[in-house]
């Protein structure tokens, strides 16, 4: 345990960073089994829960929880799955 005054601080800033990104992680996954699970679905169904899912990524990354690039990658690959799926309906 920590036993200055500023790493005991330092402590209970990283406790509350925690719950904070386990919260924006959550959204993120919840998000994009939705995505993934609506794949299938109409276009307009789809492409509005790829929507969501790109924005929960975008504000993760924006926020720190998740890196750019990290968000970038996920948002391609969905995006790829999208348009596969879209090809395939056709």
């Amino acid at each position: 345990m920590a036993n200055h005054k500023s790493a005991l601080k330092r402590a209970r800033q990283s406790v509350t960073r925690q719950s904070r990104n386990r919260i924006g992680k959550t959204k993120i996954k919840h998000a994009l089994k939705a995505a993934r699970a609506n794949i299938a679905q109409p276009p307009e169904v789809s492409q509005e829960t790829m929507r969501k899912a790109m924005s929960a990524l975008h504000k993760a990354s924006s926020k720190g929880i998740i890196h750019r690039r990290n968000a970038a990658r996920r948002i391609s690959r969905l995006a790829k799955q999208l348009h596969k799926a879209a090809v395939a309906q056709a």
